[in-house]
């Protein structure tokens, strides 16, 4: 999630407003950083690419859904909470590497393909609790 938060003009009264943020990984190694160590309301710093999609649901209607991207190479998570939720965090970057995979791209065109960390791939039905 990202905050931000103001002072309202007119009322004088302090407002925040919190966007809520779906992450794909697709590096194994942060993948398994965040599977072991990143609990619900973690604070994380996340470098990757935003990427929107599209598709049409079993109603019809065309949804769509924006999402963090950590790829497979140059994604950067650093825990800023630490492991165990003190002091500072640990930092993982999956580095610069060449060559790279032939494997082929998700399917987008499902909205729950794609191999996700931290929420990244299931439903969109949010009924959890808000984490802070």
């Amino acid at each position: 999630a990202t905050s931000e938060s103001w002072k309202d003009k007119q009322s004088g009264e302090r407002k925040e407003k919190t966007e809520w943020h779906r992450v794909v990984v697709f590096d194994e190694r942060i993948a398994d950083v965040c599977e072991k160590y990143l609990k619900k309301g973690a604070k994380v710093y996340l470098e990757g690419t935003i990427q929107t999609r599209k598709w049409t649901g079993n109603d019809g209607i065309e949804k769509y859904t924006t999402e963090v991207v950590i790829p497979r190479f140059n994604g950067v998570m650093t825990m800023l909470d630490g492991r165990s939720g003190g002091g500072g965090g640990g930092g993982y970057d999956s580095g610069s590497g060449g060559g790279g995979d032939d494997q082929s791209a998700p399917d987008w065109d499902s909205p729950d393909s794609g191999g996700g960390a931290g929420g990244g791939g299931g439903s969109a039905d949010l009924d959890d609790e808000i984490p802070f």
